[in-house]
């Protein structure tokens, strides 16, 4: 059976498209036209990915991403999130709320295909990564995507936990935000945006560790430092 996917989408002609352009590649696909619904769906099947409209009756399609970000159980996701709205704002806040890419209506089939094969694509190389990472006292179990700071367990989003994985990968290089926007969210690197420092600046208050350990390199990136 091919990997699930909910669609959480209000356009009834959008949902088609999706369905059966999905549908062709072998995914198994459910959809909701409204947040409510789409909310319970995601939290019921636990699907490989979640295409989500920012514009969607009852609850919108940020407050559905907040609260699967705050649940445990689907907080690790991928969103893929769709908005009729060219605004740079909507985009951002969608990837600041932990969605890993976005659509902007109106899209092609094709555009969507490589979108979904994308994100896939990018969870699936988590296997490339060693089965386990440590930095100081900090040890990641990237088969089980859990990471514990000393003998706490620390609750992180999908893109902390990349961006935190690609960090540690590459302790001690000086990273750009464009390098980081191009390999851990897969995004241009010439997009105006905060969500990396947003990201970071959660990493550093969610393990005080890093708070001393990832430096801001001023005018380029971030590095994190070399362990003693």
């Amino acid at each position: 059976m091919g990997k699930r996917i909910v669609v959480v989408e209000d356009d009834e002609k959008i949902v088609t498209m999706i369905m059966t352009s999905l549908g062709r590649e072998g995914f198994n696909i459910k959809s909701a036209s409204d947040g409510i619904s789409g909310l319970n769906m995601v939290k019921k099947e636990i699907p490989d990915l979640l295409i989500l409209d920012l514009m969607l009756p009852g609850l919108d399609g940020f407050d559905v991403c907040r609260e699967i970000r705050m649940d445990r159980r689907t907080a690790q996701i991928p969103i893929i999130i769709l908005t009729c709205k060219s605004e740079e704002i909507d985009r951002i806040l969608g990837l600041e709320l932990g969605a890993d890419d976005y659509i902007t209506k109106p899209f092609s089939p094709r555009e969507l295909m490589a979108r979904v094969k994308a994100v896939l694509r990018r969870l699936d190389q988590s296997t490339e990564i060693p089965a386990r990472l440590s930095y100081k006292n900090i040890t990641i179990d990237t088969a089980a995507c859990t990471v514990k700071d000393g003998e706490r367990e620390v609750e992180l989003t999908p893109m902390e936990f990349r961006l935190l994985t690609h960090l540690i990968r590459n302790k001690g290089r000086v990273l750009t935000r464009q390098v980081i926007l191009v390999s851990v969210w897969g995004l241009p690197g010439d997009i105006t945006t905060r969500t990396v420092d947003t990201h970071i600046l959660s990493l550093r208050k969610k393990m005080p560790v890093l708070a001393e350990s990832i430096l801001t390199v001023k005018q380029f990136g971030y590095k994190l430092k070399e362990e003693d």
